[in-house]
């Protein structure tokens, strides 16, 4: 077994997109980096996530679009072609390899070592390579723990022997099942419900609780169970399962009513657990497989003289592709203030600090309909003790909504700062909303006053003019 020493400026642990961001910030700030990676460059949302999710549901909103349009909806009567979806999926996780992506760490000259990479002590990375071989790492001023989540599984006998799907299964399976069972309420349970009751599965969704999207405004929750009812899907509340067993090809799941479903899949979409139970937090003093406490700079505040950070789901702060990026790039370029001597610009919104974490996240829900936020809901806006005002209204009666399709059906929420008069949330659900968020965001993270969003003249007629019925609805 070789032990081949090599010092970097910044070791980072994971190649995702969050630890792609990272490195490249610290890599254009001077300081050498190396990245370790033990499956894919580019990470879960480039191969289970994100770009394979996404490419199976956008011909599943494409068609729904098309049914709302006299003209068009004649036209795509009939089922998605699955097999060629599927393709295109595949195309947009690049089959499965990541050629492209160590390409463009060879573009900005990062280092890339392959292997599970393990922490061994201060400013000490241990990679095992798929060589057999080891490779230690040293770093000399930081390294990132980006390595983000894996799916939660239920406590149930027998479990490993029905070979249940995960979010990743979900996004790469290769064939249509004729049913399909999925466990949860939150965004992976409802997107990927959405997409393969689309693409011809028979689909029962069971929820635990009394709602979809438990962490968004209640509405969202609602009309998206509409949604996927309306598509044929049945939706379950209020209901758990006690035992899965698979006989033959089929799954058999019994539920905490005295029911039973059996289906040809099942899906657990029922939470996210830190990807660190290997990763050798007890060297540092930190316990195997909990979530890392950072603070805004992304630094892990419970490791001495300030070496370790963490960016991404592994931080537990946002788990978000988009918001682990930013994370990353606020983290880099924290770690070369700091490396280069130079004074922390980390007074709230300044350039080394992940501000937006707090009360100004996005997140878009690509189902049918779509759901945007950001920010705070109003029950976490009241529960905050502020003063404010939720002002709601009806997006189908914009015109920009009513020509975007027919039995537009939509809603829109915005959640006011009495004291202040700017914005501390946005919600949008409805067809098409998606493309609305960052106009929110821009708004909420630069708290636009509500008399100088007058001056924001939304073009006519779009669906976008619902700001300014938002705002009339405001000032009464």
């Amino acid at each position: 077994m070789n032990d081949t020493p090599r010092t970097y400026d910044v070791v980072v642990i994971g190649a995702g997109p969050v630890g792609e961001n990272l490195a490249e910030r610290t890599q254009a700030a001077g300081l050498s980096t190396v990245v370790v990676e033990s499956e894919l460059v580019g990470g879960e949302c480039s191969y289970w996530a994100c770009m394979p999710s996404k490419a199976l549901l956008r011909p599943v909103a494409a068609r729904a679009d098309a049914r709302r349009l006299p003209g068009l909806a004649a036209a795509v009567g009939g089922p998605l072609d699955s097999a060629e979806v599927l393709a295109r999926r595949d195309e947009f996780t690049s089959q499965w390899k990541d050629d492209g992506q160590v390409e463009w760490l060879d573009s900005v000259h990062i280092d890339l070592v392959r292997g599970r990479g393990r922490l061994d002590g201060p400013r000490q990375v241990v990679v095992d390579t798929p060589d057999g071989g080891t490779v230690r790492l040293t770093a000399r001023h930081a390294v990132a723990v980006c390595t983000g989540t894996t799916a939660a599984l239920p406590d149930l006998p027998g479990l490993t022997d029905v070979r249940p799907w995960t979010s990743r299964e979900a996004t790469s399976a290769k064939q249509v099942p004729e049913s399909l069972v999925v466990v949860g309420g939150g965004v992976v349970a409802v997107e990927m419900a959405t997409a393969w009751q689309a693409l011809g599965a028979r689909v029962t969704v069971l929820v635990r609780g009394g709602e979809l999207l438990g962490r968004m405004e209640p509405f969202a929750g609602e009309m998206v169970a509409d949604g996927l009812r309306e598509a044929g899907a049945e939706v379950r509340f209020g209901v758990s399962v006690t035992s899965v067993a698979r006989e033959g090809r089929e799954v058999r799941v019994g539920l905490d009513d005295g029911g039973e479903l059996t289906a040809d899949e099942i899906l657990f979409a029922v939470g996210r657990e830190p990807h660190t139970a290997d990763l050798g937090l007890d060297t540092v003093g930190l316990t195997p497989g909990d979530w890392l406490t950072v603070d805004d700079t992304c630094q892990v505040t419970d490791v001495a003289d300030g070496w370790l950070y963490a960016t991404g789901d592994v931080n537990h702060r946002a788990l978000l592709t988009h918001q682990g990026k930013y994370q990353g790039r606020m983290a880099g370029a924290a770690i070369a203030a700091r490396a280069q001597g130079r004074p922390l610009d980390d007074a709230p919104w300044g350039a080394d600090v992940a501000t937006a974490d707090h009360g100004a996240v996005p997140q878009v829900v690509f189902t049918d309909p779509e759901v945007g936020s950001v920010g705070l809901t109003a029950q976490e806006a009241e529960h905050s003790g502020r003063r404010v005002r939720v002002v709601d209204y009806d997006l189908a009666r914009v015109a920009g909504a009513s020509l975007y399709g027919d039995d537009y059906r939509g809603r829109a929420r915005m959640v006011v700062d009495l004291d202040r008069e700017v914005l501390l949330g946005v919600t949008f659900v409805g067809p098409g909303v998606s493309e609305l968020v960052h106009s929110a965001t821009v708004a909420v993270v630069g708290e636009v006053p509500i008399s100088r969003l007058w001056h924001a003249v939304p073009s006519y007629p779009t669906i976008s003019e619902v700001w300014l019925r938002l705002l009339e609805t405001y000032r009464g």
